[in-house]
Parts: C-alpha cells; sequence; structure tokens
C-alpha cells in the first residue's frame, strides 16, 4: 500500500471493487466513470473538498481503479487513496472553469489510454456532480463509446455495510448523542439561534474523546415555531422564544460516517395536539422498529408506523426514512432504497438507516427519528442513546 491514509483495509477496498465490478458485469459494462464524491471515497479512500470541479474514478474490470482530477488535487488522492502513484493522475489548472477547453476531453484522453474508448461507460448521470455539458463533452470526445446511464449502480452495493464501516458508524453515533445533548441542553428563550448553532458545530468538530469529528453533510436543521412546518430550513439570528417548538436534525460525521438523528424541544407548555401526536408518534416508531427485522420490506417499516398513526388520526405523506453510512454535502443519504409504502427492498443484517418519521403540521413540527441497525435477528438496533421523546423546558 503507497504513502496514502485510506481509512480501510486493503481487503475492505477489495471488497468493494468486487462487489462493484459484479454489477458493472450484470449491467453489461466495460468500466464506469464515477463521480459521485461517496462513491469516489468509498471505492478509493479519496477525501477533499474539491467537488466544486471535475473529478472521478475510472473503474475497469481489471486492476486498481483510477482517481482523475484536478492536479492540485490529486496531491490530495496521494494523500488519501490505497492506490498506486501512477493511478492517480490529474488535469492541468488551464482546463477549470475554462470557455475554450473542458476536463472532459482530459479524461478522454485517460480512458483511450486505458483502452476504452470503443466500450460500453457507465456514468452516473443522476447525479450532483456530473453536468449536462460534461457529459455532452465526454460523448463527443468518444464517439466509438456507448455511455450508459448508471447512475446508483455503486450506491447499492454500499447498502449492506461492512463491520469495518458499521464500526465507524458507532463512532459517529456517540458524537451525534453529544449534539443532540447541546443542543437541548443549551436551548432556552432569548438565546440567538446562530449562537446555539456554533454551539452545535463546536461540539460534533471537537468530536468524543479520540474520536474527532468531520463536517456532517447536510447543516444544523433548527427551525423554531411555524418554521418547523417546512422540514429543511436551518437558522437565522432570531432568538429562541417561549411557546415554540424547535425540532433539530443532526448528525455526528467520523471519517465522512454519519449517524443522523432528530429531536425536538418545546419551551413552555407544549399544546395537547402535539402531545397527542407525540404519543402517536412514539407507539409508531416502537412499531416500526419492530418490522425492521432482516427479510422484511423497507414497505413493511413504512406501513407499520403508518397503521399506528391511522389509529390516531393522523395523516402523513412522504417516505419515512433511506440509508445512511459515507456521504458528502449536499445529503447524507445514500439515494437508494426508501423506507415508503411503494418500496420493496428486502432488509437484510449491516443495512444502516435513518428511520426519519417526522410529522409536520400546520403550526409546529415534530421530529424523532433514530438511525438503525437492521440485525441477524430480532428488531433493529437503535446506534443513538438518546431519550426518544419530546423535550420539554418550562
Amino acid at each position: 500500500m503507497p504513502a496514502g491514509k485510506a481509512p480501510f483495509s486493503l481487503a475492505e477496498y477489495d471488497r468493494r471493487l468486487a462487489k462493484t465490478r459484479a454489477a458493472m458485469a450484470k449491467a453489461g459494462l466495460d468500466a464506469i466513470f464515477v463521480t459521485d464524491p461517496s462513491n469516489q471515497a468509498w471505492l478509493t479512500g479519496y477525501d477533499g473538498w474539491s467537488f466544486y470541479v471535475h473529478q472521478g474514478v475510472i473503474v475497469p474490470m481489471e486492476g486498481e481503479p483510477v482517481w482523475w482530477g484536478r492536479y492540485m488535487d490529486a496531491m490530495g488522492g496521494l494523500r488519501t487513496c490505497w492506490m498506486a502513484e501512477e493511478n492517480i493522475v490529474g488535469y492541468a489548472d488551464n482546463y477549470v472553469q475554462s470557455t475554450i477547453r473542458h476536463p472532459m476531453q482530459d479524461l478522454a484522453g485517460h480512458l483511450k489510454r486505458l483502452g476504452l474508448e470503443t466500450t460500453r461507460i457507465g456514468v452516473e448521470m443522476e447525479n450532483y456532480y456530473y453536468s449536462a455539458k460534461a457529459h455532452a463533452v465526454l460523448t463527443e470526445e468518444l464517439p466509438s463509446a456507448t455511455l450508459i446511464d448508471a447512475t446508483a449502480l455503486v450506491n447499492w452495493q454500499r447498502l449492506v455495510k461492512s463491520e469495518e464501516e458499521i464500526g465507524f458508524i458507532r463512532k459517529a453515533a456517540r458524537i451525534t448523542e453529544k449534539v443532540i445533548h447541546t443542543a437541548i441542553e443549551r436551548a432556552e428563550p432569548g438565546l440567538r439561534k446562530n449562537e446555539l448553532v456554533a454551539d452545535i458545530y463546536h461540539a460534533g468538530i471537537v468530536g468524543v474523546d479520540d474520536d474527532w469529528g468531520d463536517y456532517p453533510a447536510i447543516v444544523p436543521l433548527t427551525p423554531s415555531g411555524l418554521d418547523a412546518t417546512a422540514a429543511h430550513l436551518t437558522w437565522n439570528g432570531d432568538a429562541m422564544r417561549a411557546g415554540e417548538a424547535t425540532f433539530f436534525e443532526l448528525s455526528g460525521c467520523y471519517r465522512r460516517y454519519h449517524a443522523p438523528l432528530c429531536r425536538t424541544i418545546y419551551l413552555g407548555t407544549p399544546p395537547q395536539d402535539m402531545l397527542d401526536a407525540e404519543k402517536a408518534q412514539l407507539e409508531g416508531i416502537a412499531a416500526g422498529l419492530e418490522a425492521a427485522r432482516a427479510g422484511n420490506r423497507t414497505s413493511d417499516v413504512a406501513n407499520a408506523f403508518l397503521a399506528v398513526l391511522e389509529k390516531h388520526g393522523i395523516k402523513r405523506e412522504g417516505r419515512m426514512g433511506y440509508p445512511i453510512g459515507l456521504s458528502y454535502p449536499p445529503d447524507w443519504g445514500e439515494r437508494t432504497a426508501s423506507i415508503r409504502t411503494e418500496d420493496e427492498t428486502i432488509l437484510e443484517p449491516g443495512m444502516t438507516f435513518h428511520f426519519m418519521p417526522a410529522l409536520w403540521m400546520e403550526s409546529w413540527g415534530l421530529e424523532t427519528t433514530e438511525t438503525i441497525l437492521i440485525t441477524e435477528d430480532g428488531p433493529a438496533e437503535t446506534l443513538c442513546d438518546v431519550d426518544r421523546k419530546l423535550f420539554v423546558k418550562n
């Protein structure tokens, strides 16, 4: 292994490559070009804030993957990837934000060098990091190749976590506990929301003991009052007020692995309709966890939760969770299976999900969630140890 400090064993990367290549063979692909930074890191260990420029990983059917990106970022590849130095390549800086040349022209040259110019190459077309212009240029530069949509091919191989990965997620969960407790303990009327978020960030980055905290893929979501009726608002400089609920959707992050968790606090005396909804939500979560067993489907988890809500006269739409693990901004989900009524994904031991059955009502929001691990036997294990309840400060 070269000087790069990839976070996992070489055997773990071999396992990931073997899974990916089996999926490639099934899809009739000779190679794939992976642009999702989470997939890049999962395959090679590459970790850097460089995904704002074109970069990716070439995975042929044999040999080591090739990490390709901006030349100055290739230095980061040498520091973080497990591959040999000759398989970390960079393009010149005059390609960056140029109107007369494009990085895909350089990439095409490397694909030709690898003998792939007449082959079937998978690309991640439905991805934040692979632009329409990139696809157009690459198609023009490789007229004899066939570019196939391989969106989420690698993502699906990540669904079942190895023991090494689960160990990282458990470390992230300890950091998550710290940031959630920080948010709950600091919240009080008069505290400006930006000050609270600063404390949340500090707790998450400091980490727990020797396990340092990385930046999470989603910023702290901390809306209060009517803002909490929306799912994805962040924060402002307003002071927290009595008579309002605030939900915290947060995650610790360890070596890019996440363990998201949501809890809600009410400053004052909660209204009765919120207390009634809390009772239904907690009962529904318990039912969903019981259904989250190996061999069941993701839809079974959703249906178990919704059946409880229906019994309590509460209507809810939308999915109730998604797989989590290694991720980069703008999302800590893996974008594969979903916990929702129409998803038939079979649960397997080693899968990790953010079970996210939040409620957004007309005048308040109530988020209580869990990061869960599907086990060999029995219901799912919750990985964070935080009281599952509506927190109240009178």
